[in-house]
Parts: C-alpha cells; sequence; structure tokens
C-alpha cells in the first residue's frame, strides 16, 4: 500500500500519509477542518482561526510539519498532523462532529494495525470507501483494474531510472493530454475539481480509456526499452495516441463525448463564517 492515500469521514476526504519510521499517521489539517466544520474555504477558515486562537497557531506551526501531499493534481507540501495534533486543534473547532471524529480517528490508527499483518484489508476499505461514495460495483472493479495497470507503468518507469515525483508527474501528464487533449489540470477544471483525485470522479468510459494508455506506454516501453525521463516520454506520447485513436473513434460511432465534465462531487454546502 502507498503510503500516501486517502479516507473517508463521513464522505468527506481527508488525505493521510503514513511515516513508516515513526509508524505514525498524519493528516491534512485543512482537509480536517473541511470535515469538521463543512466550510467552502477550509484554507481560509484555519487562517482566520489561528489569528483569533494564538496559542493553536503557535502549537500548530512548531509542531505540524510540512508534508508532500496530492494538491490540484501535483504533490505539493501541505501542513499535517498526527493524532495529538489533530486532538489539540479539535479543542479550537467548536463542532457537533468533533467526539464522532475522534473515535474515527482512532478507529484508522487500529485499521493501520490490520493493513500491516494483512495488506488486502486496505484494498477492502478502498471498496467500502467507493461503495459509500455511491460507486457501482462495475465502476469500483474498473478503478480497481485501472490502478492495478497504473502501478506496474510506474514500477517500470522507477526500474527505468525515472525517480522524482515531478518526472513521474510529467509522464502522466503526457499520456493523460495526448488520450484527453486536456491536461490532468484542465480535466479537473472540467469536472469542477480542486483537491479531489481526478480518478475518483472518472465516468465508466474515461477509466476505461486511461487504462489503455497507460497500458500501451508500458508495453511500448517495454519493447522499445525505454530508459530515462526522455525516451520514456516518447514511449508516453504514443501510448497516449493508441487511447486517442480508439477514443475518436468510439465518439464517431456513439456520437457522445468520452471525455466529460460529469462528477461525483456532493452538491455543496450552505457557506458557514467563522465566528
Amino acid at each position: 500500500m502507498s503510503n500516501q492515500n486517502v479516507i473517508l469521514f463521513e464522505n468527506r476526504q481527508v488525505r493521510r500519509y503514513y511515516d513508516t519510521e515513526k509508524e505514525t499517521w498524519y493528516f491534512s489539517i485543512v482537509d480536517i477542518v473541511e470535515a469538521l466544520t463543512e466550510s467552502v474555504n477550509p484554507t481560509d477558515y484555519l487562517k482566520k482561526l489561528r489569528k483569533r486562537d494564538f496559542e493553536l497557531g503557535a502549537y500548530l506551526g512548531t509542531n505540524c510539519p510540512q508534508i508532500e501531499m496530492l494538491s490540484n493534481g501535483k504533490k505539493r507540501k501541505i501542513l499535517a498532523g498526527n493524532a495529538q495534533d489533530i486532538f489539540r486543534l479539535i479543542q479550537s473547532i467548536p463542532s457537533p462532529k468533533a467526539e464522532p471524529f475522534k473515535q474515527w480517528l482512532a478507529k484508522v490508527g487500529y485499521e493501520r494495525m490490520q493493513e500491516i499483518a494483512d495488506p488486502s484489508q486496505s484494498i477492502d476499505r478502498a471498496r467500502e470507501n467507493w461503495q459509500k461514495l455511491g460507486r457501482s460495483e462495475k465502476w469500483i472493479q474498473q478503478r480497481m483494474t485501472g490502478q492495478e495497470t497504473r502501478n506496474k507503468l510506474t514500477d517500470y518507469w522507477k526500474e527505468s531510472g525515472v525517480e522524482k515525483s515531478d518526472e513521474f508527474a510529467l509522464l502522466t501528464n503526457i499520456i493523460h493530454e495526448e488520450w484527453t487533449g486536456l491536461t490532468v489540470k484542465n480535466h479537473k477544471e472540467l469536472k469542477g475539481l480542486k483537491t479531489q483525485n481526478l480518478r475518483d470522479h472518472m465516468s465508466e468510459a474515461e477509466l476505461i480509456f486511461t487504462a489503455l494508455a497507460e497500458l500501451s506506454t508500458r508495453q511500448i516501453a517495454e519493447t522499445d526499452e525505454a530508459k530515462g525521463l526522455q525516451e520514456n516520454a516518447k514511449a508516453s506520447k504514443k501510448g497516449g495516441k493508441i487511447a486517442k485513436n480508439a477514443r475518436l473513434q468510439l465518439e464517431e460511432q456513439t456520437g457522445k463525448k468520452v471525455v466529460t465534465g460529469e462528477n461525483f462531487l456532493p452538491p455543496k454546502a450552505s457557506k458557514k463564517k467563522l465566528k
């Protein structure tokens, strides 16, 4: 299981990172603020909260590290905290969800121990999370199959000399833009996404074509014995083009666009102001 992933609290996504050396979970502070307050601008809410509660601001600044997590399709350093830090944050946020969140946090720690003993449980929980979000079994199966295809591609990249996270992002974007005609960022904007994972908001067709593009890329790279960033970039463009041609043929036959703005976002909550 990757050290970084997303977990749900009452259908709201919370990014987290597991430090294997410290055996500690770190959670995105801004995601927790959003989950507790349902604020439409949790970043602004947190800024105001830190100004109002000087002790909290000092505590977060001193104790909470900046950890790389996905944000708008790219890895960025964001403020994160362990369980102790989160409990301190909860003290400063008047929310009826505070107690349920504490129980949820304790459960997350226990589940991690279970996953270490039996990694298959992390897959089962991912399936459960998608089910809670209303995804169909067909969609879930396609999402998991696509993730396996993605993992095999990134494994090849690592073995062939592509190591940096920004290089992974560059190659991913080459594949994506080639088959969709949109960058990853533009595709997210089309769907109205911000910090959410793009693949979690793709249609079944978008998932299938993404998997085709990444499968084609890997097989071309293996055939060409691509090494390093430049050679893998060429393979990425070729792999993306195969999926692009298939997409165009399908769209011609059906008259329907494969790449759309459809997503699984919940209805917007009413804006709540920090008092």
